[in-house]
Protein backbone atom coordinates (compact mmCIF):
# COMPACT_ATOMS: atom_id res chain seq x y z
CA UNK A 1 0.00 0.00 0.00
CA UNK A 2 1.27 3.79 -0.69
CA UNK A 3 2.61 5.52 2.17
CA UNK A 4 -0.11 8.05 2.93
CA UNK A 5 2.57 10.83 2.75
CA UNK A 6 3.68 9.79 -0.56
CA UNK A 7 0.57 9.81 -1.92
CA UNK A 8 -0.59 13.09 -1.09
CA UNK A 9 2.87 14.80 -2.56
CA UNK A 10 2.22 12.78 -5.89
CA UNK A 11 -1.57 14.40 -5.98
CA UNK A 12 0.67 17.84 -5.25
CA UNK A 13 3.15 17.28 -8.04
CA UNK A 14 0.12 16.24 -10.50
CA UNK A 15 -2.19 19.20 -9.35
CA UNK A 16 0.90 21.76 -9.70
CA UNK A 17 1.93 20.22 -12.86
CA UNK A 18 -1.92 20.83 -14.37
CA UNK A 19 -1.72 24.36 -13.11
CA UNK A 20 1.74 25.20 -14.50
CA UNK A 21 0.65 23.34 -17.76
CA UNK A 22 -2.81 25.83 -18.03
CA UNK A 23 -0.80 29.25 -17.57
CA UNK A 24 2.03 27.76 -19.88
CA UNK A 25 -0.91 27.45 -22.68
CA UNK A 26 -3.30 30.51 -22.37
CA UNK A 27 -6.15 31.25 -24.45
CA UNK A 28 -6.36 34.08 -26.75
CA UNK A 29 -9.75 35.30 -26.99
CA UNK A 30 -9.41 36.76 -30.47
CA UNK A 31 -6.48 36.16 -32.70
CA UNK A 32 -6.18 37.38 -36.25
CA UNK A 33 -4.12 36.33 -39.15
CA UNK A 34 -1.07 37.42 -40.67
CA UNK A 35 -0.02 36.37 -44.48
CA UNK A 36 3.81 36.81 -44.13
CA UNK A 37 5.06 39.57 -46.85
CA UNK A 38 8.41 39.98 -48.09
CA UNK A 39 11.08 40.81 -45.06
CA UNK A 40 8.59 39.60 -42.49
CA UNK A 41 10.34 37.87 -39.52
CA UNK A 42 8.56 36.22 -36.44
CA UNK A 43 10.48 39.14 -34.31
CA UNK A 44 9.23 41.88 -36.81
CA UNK A 45 5.54 40.29 -37.11
CA UNK A 46 5.42 40.36 -33.12
CA UNK A 47 6.68 43.94 -32.97
CA UNK A 48 3.80 44.86 -35.76
CA UNK A 49 1.07 43.87 -33.33
CA UNK A 50 2.89 44.67 -30.24
CA UNK A 51 2.75 41.03 -28.62
CA UNK A 52 5.36 38.96 -27.38
CA UNK A 53 7.47 36.58 -29.16
CA UNK A 54 6.07 33.64 -26.90
CA UNK A 55 2.47 34.45 -27.55
CA UNK A 56 3.28 34.06 -31.58
CA UNK A 57 4.95 30.59 -30.34
CA UNK A 58 1.99 29.35 -28.67
CA UNK A 59 -0.31 30.39 -31.51
CA UNK A 60 1.47 28.78 -33.74
CA UNK A 61 3.85 26.25 -32.24
CA UNK A 62 5.19 24.37 -35.56
CA UNK A 63 7.89 27.55 -35.67
CA UNK A 64 9.18 27.58 -32.20
CA UNK A 65 12.00 25.76 -32.87
CA UNK A 66 13.56 28.08 -35.60
CA UNK A 67 11.23 27.12 -38.37
CA UNK A 68 11.18 29.21 -41.47
CA UNK A 69 8.42 31.42 -42.48
CA UNK A 70 8.18 32.00 -46.69
CA UNK A 71 5.98 34.80 -47.94
CA UNK A 72 2.12 33.39 -48.64
CA UNK A 73 2.42 32.03 -44.84
CA UNK A 74 -0.27 32.64 -43.07
CA UNK A 75 0.87 33.16 -38.73
CA UNK A 76 -1.66 33.61 -35.91
CA UNK A 77 -1.13 36.41 -33.40
CA UNK A 78 -3.06 37.30 -30.76
CA UNK A 79 -5.70 40.33 -30.93
CA UNK A 80 -5.13 43.29 -28.61
CA UNK A 81 -8.53 43.18 -26.17
CA UNK A 82 -8.91 46.80 -26.55
CA UNK A 83 -9.48 46.27 -30.95
CA UNK A 84 -11.86 44.13 -32.29
CA UNK A 85 -11.53 41.91 -35.28
CA UNK A 86 -13.61 41.57 -38.22
CA UNK A 87 -13.67 38.50 -40.91
CA UNK A 88 -12.80 39.80 -44.32
CA UNK A 89 -15.82 39.54 -47.27
CA UNK A 90 -16.01 39.17 -50.90
CA UNK A 91 -14.68 42.15 -52.53
CA UNK A 92 -12.98 43.73 -49.17
CA UNK A 93 -10.56 45.83 -49.24
CA UNK A 94 -8.40 47.99 -46.76
CA UNK A 95 -9.88 51.09 -48.25
CA UNK A 96 -13.35 49.66 -47.74
CA UNK A 97 -12.70 48.36 -44.56
CA UNK A 98 -11.44 51.58 -43.12
CA UNK A 99 -14.49 53.59 -44.22
CA UNK A 100 -16.84 51.21 -43.37
CA UNK A 101 -16.19 51.40 -40.10
CA UNK A 102 -15.00 54.73 -39.82
CA UNK A 103 -10.80 54.94 -39.03
CA UNK A 104 -8.47 56.52 -40.90
CA UNK A 105 -6.94 53.97 -43.91
CA UNK A 106 -3.19 54.51 -42.21
CA UNK A 107 -4.22 53.00 -38.93
CA UNK A 108 -6.26 50.47 -40.44
CA UNK A 109 -3.10 49.33 -42.15
CA UNK A 110 -0.63 50.13 -38.73
CA UNK A 111 -2.78 47.43 -37.18
CA UNK A 112 -2.29 44.92 -39.15
CA UNK A 113 1.01 44.81 -40.36
CA UNK A 114 0.11 45.60 -43.81
CA UNK A 115 1.42 47.52 -46.81
CA UNK A 116 -0.20 50.08 -48.89
CA UNK A 117 -1.48 48.10 -51.66
CA UNK A 118 -1.20 44.87 -49.44
CA UNK A 119 -4.02 41.55 -50.31
CA UNK A 120 -6.45 40.98 -47.79
CA UNK A 121 -8.73 37.66 -48.78
CA UNK A 122 -11.80 36.55 -47.95
CA UNK A 123 -12.31 34.52 -44.87
CA UNK A 124 -9.26 36.62 -43.20
CA UNK A 125 -9.45 37.65 -39.62
CA UNK A 126 -8.36 41.36 -39.31
CA UNK A 127 -7.90 43.98 -36.34
CA UNK A 128 -10.07 47.06 -36.53
CA UNK A 129 -8.35 49.60 -34.22
CA UNK A 130 -10.57 51.91 -31.94
CA UNK A 131 -11.12 55.88 -33.21
CA UNK A 132 -8.66 57.91 -32.41
CA UNK A 133 -9.83 60.70 -29.75
CA UNK A 134 -7.06 63.22 -30.92
CA UNK A 135 -8.50 63.70 -34.44
CA UNK A 136 -11.45 63.93 -36.81
CA UNK A 137 -13.24 61.95 -39.74
CA UNK A 138 -14.29 63.56 -42.88
CA UNK A 139 -16.01 61.69 -45.61
CA UNK A 140 -14.97 63.27 -49.17
CA UNK A 141 -17.32 64.73 -50.90
CA UNK A 142 -17.33 64.88 -54.97
CA UNK A 143 -14.56 67.21 -56.46
CA UNK A 144 -12.65 67.03 -53.08
CA UNK A 145 -9.13 67.17 -53.07
CA UNK A 146 -6.39 67.05 -50.48
CA UNK A 147 -5.77 70.85 -50.71
CA UNK A 148 -9.54 72.00 -51.10
CA UNK A 149 -10.15 70.15 -47.44
CA UNK A 150 -7.14 71.12 -45.77
CA UNK A 151 -8.41 75.15 -46.52
CA UNK A 152 -11.73 73.63 -45.77
CA UNK A 153 -10.73 72.78 -42.04
CA UNK A 154 -7.93 75.74 -42.42
CA UNK A 155 -4.95 72.67 -41.22
CA UNK A 156 -1.73 72.48 -43.33
CA UNK A 157 -1.72 70.26 -46.04
CA UNK A 158 1.65 68.67 -44.74
CA UNK A 159 -0.55 67.85 -41.26
CA UNK A 160 -3.55 66.53 -43.75
CA UNK A 161 -0.94 64.12 -45.83
CA UNK A 162 0.90 62.95 -43.15
CA UNK A 163 -2.04 62.07 -40.76
CA UNK A 164 -3.88 60.06 -43.59
CA UNK A 165 -0.67 58.53 -45.04
CA UNK A 166 -0.83 60.18 -48.64
CA UNK A 167 1.79 61.62 -50.66
CA UNK A 168 1.71 64.60 -52.82
CA UNK A 169 -0.76 64.58 -55.53
CA UNK A 170 -2.31 61.66 -54.56
CA UNK A 171 -5.83 60.92 -55.75
CA UNK A 172 -8.94 61.17 -52.88
CA UNK A 173 -12.41 59.93 -54.01
CA UNK A 174 -15.55 60.71 -52.62
CA UNK A 175 -17.16 58.21 -50.20
CA UNK A 176 -13.34 57.75 -48.87
CA UNK A 177 -13.20 58.50 -44.66
CA UNK A 178 -9.77 60.90 -44.11
CA UNK A 179 -8.82 62.20 -40.85
CA UNK A 180 -8.45 65.91 -40.19
CA UNK A 181 -5.90 67.00 -37.47
CA UNK A 182 -7.97 68.22 -34.42
CA UNK A 183 -5.78 71.35 -34.12
CA UNK A 184 -7.38 72.89 -36.80
CA UNK A 185 -10.55 73.90 -34.17
CA UNK A 186 -12.77 74.05 -37.25
CA UNK A 187 -16.38 72.31 -36.90
CA UNK A 188 -16.97 70.07 -40.58
CA UNK A 189 -18.57 72.26 -42.79
CA UNK A 190 -22.06 70.88 -44.19
CA UNK A 191 -22.07 67.72 -46.57
CA UNK A 192 -23.50 69.70 -48.83
CA UNK A 193 -20.95 72.00 -49.43
CA UNK A 194 -20.10 72.69 -52.68
CA UNK A 195 -15.86 73.51 -53.22
CA UNK A 196 -14.79 76.05 -55.46
CA UNK A 197 -14.63 75.47 -59.24
CA UNK A 198 -16.53 72.12 -58.86
CA UNK A 199 -16.34 70.20 -61.92
CA UNK A 200 -17.56 65.91 -62.70
CA UNK A 201 -15.11 66.41 -65.96
CA UNK A 202 -11.52 65.50 -64.96
CA UNK A 203 -9.78 68.83 -64.16
CA UNK A 204 -5.85 70.02 -64.17
CA UNK A 205 -3.82 71.73 -61.40
CA UNK A 206 -0.68 73.04 -61.39
CA UNK A 207 2.17 73.04 -58.75
CA UNK A 208 6.24 74.10 -58.29
CA UNK A 209 9.02 71.93 -58.31
CA UNK A 210 12.53 72.93 -57.71
CA UNK A 211 15.65 71.29 -59.09
CA UNK A 212 17.41 70.00 -56.61
CA UNK A 213 20.78 67.70 -56.83
CA UNK A 214 19.81 64.38 -58.53
CA UNK A 215 16.88 65.39 -60.33
CA UNK A 216 16.56 64.25 -63.65
CA UNK A 217 13.23 64.57 -65.85
CA UNK A 218 12.23 60.78 -65.88
CA UNK A 219 12.58 60.35 -62.24
CA UNK A 220 10.57 63.83 -61.84
CA UNK A 221 7.98 62.41 -64.59
CA UNK A 222 7.51 58.86 -62.30
CA UNK A 223 7.15 60.64 -59.33
CA UNK A 224 4.37 63.30 -60.35
CA UNK A 225 2.46 60.98 -62.08
CA UNK A 226 2.49 62.21 -65.67
CA UNK A 227 4.33 61.43 -68.84
CA UNK A 228 7.53 62.17 -69.67
CA UNK A 229 7.14 63.63 -72.63
CA UNK A 230 4.24 66.13 -71.00
CA UNK A 231 6.68 67.37 -68.60
CA UNK A 232 8.75 68.06 -70.82
CA UNK A 233 6.67 69.77 -73.19
CA UNK A 234 4.75 72.00 -70.43
CA UNK A 235 7.91 73.26 -69.94
CA UNK A 236 9.21 73.48 -73.61
CA UNK A 237 12.12 71.71 -72.77
CA UNK A 238 14.12 69.18 -75.44
CA UNK A 239 15.52 65.71 -75.00
CA UNK A 240 18.67 67.09 -74.59
CA UNK A 241 17.78 69.30 -71.79
CA UNK A 242 20.20 69.49 -68.45
CA UNK A 243 18.80 70.43 -65.52
CA UNK A 244 20.10 73.12 -63.34
CA UNK A 245 19.89 73.04 -59.49
CA UNK A 246 17.51 75.99 -58.53
CA UNK A 247 15.56 75.55 -61.93
CA UNK A 248 11.39 75.76 -61.39
CA UNK A 249 9.47 73.52 -62.77
CA UNK A 250 5.64 73.43 -64.12
CA UNK A 251 4.51 70.05 -62.76
CA UNK A 252 0.86 69.18 -64.07
CA UNK A 253 -1.50 67.67 -61.20
CA UNK A 254 -4.95 65.78 -62.53
CA UNK A 255 -8.01 65.39 -60.70
CA UNK A 256 -9.93 61.97 -62.23
CA UNK A 257 -13.00 62.41 -60.41
CA UNK A 258 -14.48 58.72 -59.65
CA UNK A 259 -17.53 57.82 -62.10
CA UNK A 260 -20.18 55.39 -61.33
CA UNK A 261 -20.75 52.25 -62.65
CA UNK A 262 -24.53 50.07 -63.26
CA UNK A 263 -23.44 47.63 -60.62
CA UNK A 264 -20.55 46.71 -57.74
CA UNK A 265 -19.33 44.45 -60.02
CA UNK A 266 -18.26 46.74 -62.72
CA UNK A 267 -15.38 48.63 -63.15
CA UNK A 268 -15.30 52.66 -63.66
CA UNK A 269 -15.21 53.30 -67.79
CA UNK A 270 -12.04 55.86 -67.94
CA UNK A 271 -10.68 57.52 -71.28
CA UNK A 272 -7.00 56.11 -70.87
CA UNK A 273 -5.55 59.16 -72.44
CA UNK A 274 -7.44 61.84 -70.11
CA UNK A 275 -8.14 59.55 -67.53
CA UNK A 276 -6.27 56.45 -66.57
CA UNK A 277 -3.05 57.04 -67.64
CA UNK A 278 -2.82 59.18 -64.51
CA UNK A 279 -4.55 57.07 -61.68
CA UNK A 280 -2.25 54.00 -62.81
CA UNK A 281 0.72 55.85 -63.46
CA UNK A 282 4.39 54.17 -64.45
CA UNK A 283 5.51 52.70 -61.35
CA UNK A 284 1.94 52.29 -59.26
CA UNK A 285 0.74 48.85 -57.38
CA UNK A 286 -2.18 47.30 -57.99
CA UNK A 287 -4.24 44.19 -58.39
CA UNK A 288 -6.35 42.87 -60.90
CA UNK A 289 -9.11 40.72 -60.99
CA UNK A 290 -10.29 38.42 -63.68
CA UNK A 291 -13.79 39.59 -64.59
CA UNK A 292 -15.04 36.28 -65.11
CA UNK A 293 -12.83 34.10 -61.95
CA UNK A 294 -12.68 36.36 -59.90
CA UNK A 295 -9.25 35.30 -59.53
CA UNK A 296 -7.07 38.07 -58.45
CA UNK A 297 -3.24 38.85 -58.79
CA UNK A 298 -0.92 41.84 -58.15
CA UNK A 299 1.16 43.42 -61.08
CA UNK A 300 2.88 46.91 -61.46
CA UNK A 301 2.88 49.23 -64.13
CA UNK A 302 6.64 49.30 -65.36
CA UNK A 303 6.62 51.50 -68.80
CA UNK A 304 4.23 51.72 -71.44
CA UNK A 305 2.65 55.03 -73.35
CA UNK A 306 -0.11 54.01 -75.96
CA UNK A 307 -1.39 51.23 -73.06
CA UNK A 308 0.07 50.58 -69.69
CA UNK A 309 2.62 47.90 -70.33
CA UNK A 310 2.62 45.71 -66.41
CA UNK A 311 4.65 42.79 -65.15
CA UNK A 312 3.70 40.35 -61.75
CA UNK A 313 4.86 41.76 -58.89
CA UNK A 314 5.84 38.26 -57.55
CA UNK A 315 6.17 34.79 -59.16
CA UNK A 316 3.17 33.90 -57.03
CA UNK A 317 1.42 36.40 -58.67
CA UNK A 318 2.53 35.25 -62.06
CA UNK A 319 1.77 31.51 -61.76
CA UNK A 320 -2.33 32.84 -60.85
CA UNK A 321 -2.06 34.51 -64.02
CA UNK A 322 -1.10 31.13 -66.01
CA UNK A 323 -3.69 29.65 -64.39
CA UNK A 324 -6.93 32.16 -65.19
CA UNK A 325 -5.48 31.62 -68.74
CA UNK A 326 -5.83 27.89 -69.12
CA UNK A 327 -2.51 27.05 -67.44
CA UNK A 328 -0.59 28.88 -70.51
CA UNK A 329 0.56 32.71 -70.97
CA UNK A 330 -1.62 34.07 -73.78
CA UNK A 331 -2.02 36.77 -76.17
CA UNK A 332 -5.80 36.18 -75.67
CA UNK A 333 -7.56 39.47 -74.26
CA UNK A 334 -10.19 38.81 -71.28
CA UNK A 335 -11.97 41.42 -69.45
CA UNK A 336 -10.49 42.63 -65.49
CA UNK A 337 -11.00 44.91 -63.39
CA UNK A 338 -8.24 47.30 -62.06
CA UNK A 339 -8.26 47.70 -57.56
CA UNK A 340 -6.04 51.13 -57.20
CA UNK A 341 -6.57 53.29 -54.54
CA UNK A 342 -10.21 52.26 -53.52
CA UNK A 343 -11.16 52.68 -56.74
CA UNK A 344 -12.50 49.54 -59.42
CA UNK A 345 -11.31 50.51 -63.51
CA UNK A 346 -12.69 48.48 -66.33
CA UNK A 347 -9.59 47.27 -68.40
CA UNK A 348 -8.70 44.65 -71.06
CA UNK A 349 -5.36 42.35 -70.49
CA UNK A 350 -3.10 39.42 -72.09
CA UNK A 351 -0.98 37.63 -70.68
CA UNK A 352 2.02 36.78 -73.20
CA UNK A 353 5.36 37.98 -71.58
CA UNK A 354 6.89 40.40 -74.54
CA UNK A 355 9.97 42.21 -74.53
CA UNK A 356 11.68 44.85 -71.83
CA UNK A 357 11.40 43.55 -68.28
CA UNK A 358 12.31 45.41 -65.35
CA UNK A 359 10.86 43.44 -62.36
CA UNK A 360 13.05 39.95 -61.81
CA UNK A 361 12.68 36.46 -59.99
CA UNK A 362 9.06 37.06 -61.16
CA UNK A 363 8.87 33.98 -63.63
CA UNK A 364 7.86 36.26 -66.33
CA UNK A 365 10.22 37.11 -69.02
CA UNK A 366 8.96 40.68 -70.12
CA UNK A 367 5.88 42.61 -69.62
CA UNK A 368 1.84 42.19 -70.73
CA UNK A 369 -0.53 44.51 -71.98
CA UNK A 370 -2.87 46.34 -69.94
CA UNK A 371 -5.69 48.25 -71.99
CA UNK A 372 -8.02 50.87 -71.01
CA UNK A 373 -10.69 52.41 -72.72
CA UNK A 374 -9.02 54.16 -76.12
CA UNK A 375 -5.44 52.63 -75.21
CA UNK A 376 -4.41 51.97 -78.90
CA UNK A 377 -1.32 49.81 -79.92
CA UNK A 378 2.17 50.56 -79.48
CA UNK A 379 3.09 48.52 -82.76
CA UNK A 380 0.81 51.11 -84.97
CA UNK A 381 -1.02 53.44 -83.02
CA UNK A 382 -4.18 52.01 -83.92
CA UNK A 383 -7.22 50.40 -81.47
CA UNK A 384 -7.78 47.01 -80.70
CA UNK A 385 -11.02 46.06 -81.42
CA UNK A 386 -10.87 42.67 -79.29
CA UNK A 387 -9.59 44.84 -75.92
CA UNK A 388 -11.82 47.50 -76.33
CA UNK A 389 -15.08 45.27 -76.37
CA UNK A 390 -13.94 43.75 -72.88
CA UNK A 391 -13.22 47.23 -71.42
CA UNK A 392 -17.21 47.87 -72.40
CA UNK A 393 -17.84 44.44 -70.46
CA UNK A 394 -15.91 44.77 -67.44
CA UNK A 395 -17.65 48.11 -67.22
CA UNK A 396 -21.07 46.41 -67.84
CA UNK A 397 -21.84 48.54 -71.17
Amino acid sequence: MMNRKLKKIMIGTAIASAVFTSTMTPTFANTVTHRVGTGDTLWIISQKYQVSLEEIYQLNPQYRNNSAINVGDVVNVPAKQQQTTYTVQQNDTPWIISNKFKISLKDFLKANGLKEGQHIYPGQKVLIPAASNSAMTYTVQNNDTPWIISNKFKVNLNDFLQINGLREGQHIYPGQTVTIPTSSGVTPPASNTTPPNSSSSPSKSYVTHTVKNGDNLWDLSIQYGIPFKELQDVNGLRDNHVLRLGDRLTIPVYHIPVKSTPGPQYGELLDWWTEAQYVIPIGKVFIVEDFYTGRKWTMKRTIGANHADVEPLTARDAAIMKEVWGGNYSWNRRPVIVEVDGRRLAASASAMPHDVQYINNNNFQGHSDLYFSNSTRHVDGKRDDAHQKNVLIAAGR
